[in-house]
Order: structure tokens, then sequence, then C-alpha cells
């Protein structure tokens, strides 16, 4: 169950309608599935339109992951180990997402947003590899936009039982996995056979 102080964290972005949506999910003090499932339970409301919402939860979810992404640009690994703990990044997160960047290269940025652990540190290490910036963003769009039409549509279906998001969302996971690693798979093989054809 969700705290008070988490609650009234929730009422006061909501007081603020689809800015602050998109500034809840930008300073992630909240997970991002429960910001967009309160968002969805202000659509039951009547209190936001559904697609605004979303758009103003991509806003939001693509501006944190472009500040995790020039933490590691501008920042560099030692800054990272010693300040991500700010921003909920641990070094054990942070050598996943690493590893997982050098392994499947710039197409993980996209496919990571659906794998815990993974999800949010995985911005970084494509800022530490001086990732392009606009490739960066576009990657990052195209996850955040079907994240935030997933849990704002469960919490307009789930309505004042929004809170239980996380335990009705829990079946739906393995297939957000393993669309996921399919993309990984299709992206790998995809640059391989370009790396044939252009030997």
């Amino acid at each position: 169950m969700i705290g008070d102080v988490i609650n009234q964290l929730l009422e006061f972005f909501m007081s603020l309608g689809y800015f602050g949506i998109a500034l809840g999910l930008m300073i992630e003090v909240i997970p991002s599935e429960i910001v967009l499932s309160y968002a969805g339970y202000m659509v039951s409301q009547g209190k936001v339109n559904f697609v605004e919402a979303v758009i103003a939860g991509t806003i939001g979810g693509t501006l944190a992951q472009i500040f995790l992404y020039w933490l590691g640009y501008y920042g560099g690994r030692p800054f990272v180990e010693k300040y991500g703990k700010y921003v909920l990044i641990n070094k054990h997160h942070l050598d996943i997402a690493e590893s997982w960047f050098n392994k499947y290269g710039v197409g993980v940025i996209f496919s990571a947003r659906f794998i815990p652990v993974v999800r949010h540190a995985i911005s970084i290490p494509a800022g530490l590899a001086k990732m392009s910036l606009w490739k960066f963003t576009l990657y990052t769009v195209l996850a955040v936009i079907p994240w935030s039409i997933f849990f704002i549509y469960l919490g307009e279906k789930l309505g004042a039982n929004w809170r239980h998001i996380k335990e009705y969302a829990a079946p739906y996971t393995p297939y957000f996995i393993a669309s996921a690693l399919v993309f990984v798979a299709i992206y790998i093989a995809y640059k391989m056979k370009k790396k044939r054809t252009s030997h």
C-alpha cells in the first residue's frame, strides 16, 4: 500500500494537471508506473484527458532519461558512481546497464525500458558512450509512449483501485520482457547482416 507521503506527493502533482504528471515522472521520486496509474485514475474521474495525459507522461518520462544521459555524458563514470544514489541508481544497476549497452548496442535503449533493474540505468551508459542525443531521444520516446499508454489505461480501468496497479500489472510484465528481448534479437541480427554486407 502506498504511504501517506507518496499519496500527498501524487495529489500535489495531479493538482498541477498535465504539468504535474510530467513533473512527477521527471523527478522520479515515485516509480513511473504509480504516477501513470494515478494519472489514469484522474482520467476515470474526468479530470484529465487520456491522450493529453499520455503526451504529458511521454514528455516527463523522456526528460527524466535525458537528464540521466547528460549525467553520464558530462559527469563520467566516477561522478555517476558517487552521485547516482541520489537518482536511485547504484553501482550494481550501472554495471548491468553498461554491460547490456556494450553487448547489444544502441538498440537496447528501446528494449531495456521494459526490463526491471536496467530500465532507468540504461540511459547513463548511453551518455558515457557519447551516443547521439537525437537517436537516444528517439529510442526513448518510442519506448516511453507504450509504457505511458499501458499504465494510464490500467489506472483508468482500475479507477479507485489504482493503488493495486503493481499486482494487476504483474501478469503482463513477462510479455513486456519477452517483447523487449525479441526486439534485441532482431536488432542484433540486423546489425550482423549489415556488417556482413558491408565487407
